[in-house]
């Protein structure tokens, strides 16, 4: 049943909001119980918005986040993903609430085809790889320039000011096996770092379908992040141009040649 748990480093920093739920759930599968069973075990403040249930309970040919909606059941397979999904439910549920209700109103609308459309792959992509940046809009003006020298050296003491907090069950799946040039899709959150559950109701509150189309994202290699990785200590560690790469220039107009 274990599928890849007992690899999770649980001292990761980029788990700390997860760990102290996260590790006796793992704990609880290490054990034997199914993801699904031993995320139901876990009761949040407020009570849990979906009940856990095996992936066979969805029917064939329905759509995962219709079911979801339609039944308040989040079918769950054995590993990681589905773990870290669950995880995700439980910490920041008015977030996933949202992104459920916004994901059954674009199927309501089209249908389910072979091309989601710019609001569900949107959707999507916020769903399995975003991280939430809260802090100074210094950061996350030189994260959307792509200058990583002053995100990461010149304004390093700043981060002491922010959090980037993990949303995306995919990415955390990914870095369980941390590699340096693992990005994450970064959507601003409030200016200011606040607990968990400040953060679920303001991110709730604040997406939309128009929003999430307009892909409001940058792309942060979260290993970078200082204090996440001891390799970044070293400021050589941003001169790698293979994951920090500079920001694309825009081509200018071409000036006409003229005929001999």
């Amino acid at each position: 049943m274990a599928h890849g748990l007992a690899s999770i480093n649980w001292q990761a920093p980029w788990l700390a909001p997860l760990a102290p739920v996260g590790q006796a759930l793992a704990a609880q599968v290490l054990a034997g119980a199914s993801c699904a069973d031993a995320l139901n075990s876990y009761a949040p403040p407020g009570g849990a918005p979906v009940h856990f249930v095996p992936q066979s309970q969805l029917p064939s040919g329905e759509a995962y986040e219709r079911f979801i909606f339609d039944t308040r059941q989040c079918p769950t397979r054995n590993g990681l993903h589905d773990f870290f999904n669950g995880l995700v439910w439980h910490h920041l549920p008015l977030t996933k609430v949202r992104l459920n209700q916004l994901q059954a109103a674009q199927i309501a609308l089209d249908g389910i085809g072979q091309v989601r459309g710019k609001v569900r792959d949107a959707l999507t992509v916020f769903d399995e790889n975003a991280a939430f940046l809260l802090g100074p809009p210094a950061l996350w003006d030189a994260l959307v320039a792509k200058d990583w020298q002053r995100l990461f050296v010149d304004l390093r003491p700043m981060w002491g000011q922010a959090q980037l907090v993990l949303f995306g069950h995919a990415l955390m799946e990914k870095l369980v096996s941390p590699r340096k040039a693992m990005t994450a899709h970064v959507y601003r959150g409030p200016g200011a770092a606040t607990s968990l559950a400040a953060l679920d109701a303001w991110m709730a509150a604040d997406l939309s379908a128009d929003k999430l189309a307009a892909k409001p994202f940058a792309h942060l290699p979260v290993l970078g992040v200082p204090g996440w990785w001891a390799g970044n200590e070293d400021l050589a560690f941003y001169d790698d141009l293979r994951v920090f790469r500079l920001p694309r220039i825009p081509l200018g107009p071409v000036e006409p040649v003229e005929s001999v």
